[in-house]
């Protein structure tokens, strides 16, 4: 393969010029940052996300970065990371790389945000690269996972893409960015156990691999040199940390667009496995007159990804993160509310009697799909009480490029998750910033001036 594949991915990322990328990858970069930031203001309501707040600031004094949503807060540039990257993905709302299974902006922005507003100022089109360098890397290191998850991705793989996007951000030299890169192999963390039980460790991990990240961007600078073979060594990221490799047929997709491109929109604040479930039973709601009255048994058959992700039971003092991952309740809060919102996972709706009873007739069934990161196609089969048999095939998700939310429907999102936050004089603000990024000599700078962080 020639160049080791550390190299070529920290050459990558110092390589990238946000002024001869095209347009369809500047279009998506804009498009998620907007997301990104919004689902972070979101999170300061997250589930625990005062009390991890509180237990950060007690880490240390500082008022190197901001925090999202919580203006007047300023903490330690690693703590504002590790807060920043725990409200983005602690509601499940962030975006997602389906075939890598990868959320990357959780982890690539916050690390970009507090690297920022630590140090001199950088235009806004270095964010605006740094961001595509990120993801880039990440998704690649997704992609070259083609085996079923053992360590959860947006953590492991992502403090890599945070490494690459600072290092880009920063203009580093190729042999510190390498040492970065290096050193992030001694700090990845973050396992699938805590899906598994639904725990507030999913976004902790991703939070860790934030705050990690700028710790291996530290070493570097100090000139502590790093591991030079941290992906494909014999205790490297691909030997410890996933299934199998296919490391050469990702990279070569590294000069074929850019992975930003791919990634897909989350309509709704739940695990993405769950909104195949979602837009289905609304489908059939709309289309062929379903009701939580007339349903007796709704049978969601879909690839085994989905079905380990989300075919999880509601049951009786579930929390927040597991209600979340579990297509039975989402189904049921669609049948009589329309459609999950940020607003439906308190503790009485949780406990609702009637919502788990609806949620006990909802199955997911694994399907033959021999794809380990396949989430469609999926076919729905809704039993109603008079025996009638309705059925829809899904053959995309929502938010995905091949179904992408509409520039109207990103507005609208982006509103919700500022108005649930309690800042809604700061959403016309937050909207225009994007276009604005391209001319902006200072992006910190630009972004504290929408009001949605510290």
């Amino acid at each position: 393969m020639g160049a080791d594949a550390a190299e070529r991915l920290i050459d990558h990322a110092l390589g990238l010029k946000w002024e001869a990328l095209p347009a369809v990858t500047q279009s998506a970069t804009r498009a998620f940052l907007m997301d990104s930031l919004a689902v972070g203001v979101a999170g300061r309501r997250a589930a625990h996300a005062d009390d991890l707040l509180t237990m950060v600031q007690g880490w240390g004094a500082g008022d190197a970065a901001g925090v999202l949503g919580r203006i007047g807060v300023r903490l330690p540039a690693p703590s504002a990371a590790f807060v920043n990257a725990f409200q983005i993905h602690g509601q499940e709302f962030d975006c997602v790389h389906e075939p890598a299974v990868l959320h990357p902006m959780a982890t690539v922005l916050a690390a970009l945000l507090a690297e920022m507003d630590r140090s001199e100022p950088v235009a806004g089109t270095d964010l605006l690269a740094a961001l595509v360098a990120g993801v880039d890397v990440a998704v690649t290191l997704g992609l070259a996972a083609p085996g079923p998850l053992k360590f959860f991705r947006p953590a492991t793989a992502g403090i890599f893409g945070c490494v690459a996007a600072m290092a880009r951000l920063r203009r580093m030299k190729r042999e510190a960015a390498l040492d970065s890169f290096g050193h992030a192999l001694a700090l990845v963390s973050g396992t699938m156990q805590a899906h598994v039980e639904g725990k507030p460790a999913l976004p902790l991990q991703v939070a860790n691999a934030a705050r990690n990240s700028l710790v291996a961007i530290d070493l570097a600078r100090a000139g502590m040199p790093g591991v030079r073979a941290p992906l494909e060594g014999p205790f490297g990221y691909f030997a410890l940390m996933e299934v199998e490799s296919a490391l050469p047929a990702a990279m070569a997709r590294l000069g074929q667009g850019h992975r930003i491109e791919e990634v897909s929109w989350k309509p709704y604040p739940t695990g993405r496995a769950g909104h195949g479930g979602i837009v289905a039973i609304q489908t059939l709601m709309q289309e062929q007159g379903l009701t939580a009255g007339t349903l007796a048994q709704f049978d969601y058959h879909a690839p085994p990804l989905i079905h380990r992700l989300v075919g999880r039971p509601a049951k009786p003092g579930m929390a927040p993160g597991y209600a979340r991952l579990c297509l039975p309740y989402l189904a049921a809060v669609t049948l009589l509310r329309g459609k999950p919102g940020l607003g439906d996972f308190d503790a009485a709706t949780l406990s609702d009697p009637s919502m788990l009873a609806l949620a006990a007739k909802v199955q997911v069934i694994a399907d033959d799909n021999p794809d380990a990161a396949a989430f469609v196609p999926a076919r729905a089969v809704a039993t109603l009480t008079d025996g009638r048999t309705l059925t829809l095939d899904v053959p995309a998700l929502f938010g995905s490029p091949a179904w992408p939310l509409s520039p109207l429907q990103q507005r609208e999102k982006a509103r919700d998750c500022i108005t649930f936050a309690g800042l809604e004089s700061r959403i016309d603000a937050l909207i225009a910033l994007p276009a604005q990024l391209d001319t902006a000599p200072d992006a910190a700078a630009a972004i504290r001036a929408t009001g949605v962080i510290g």
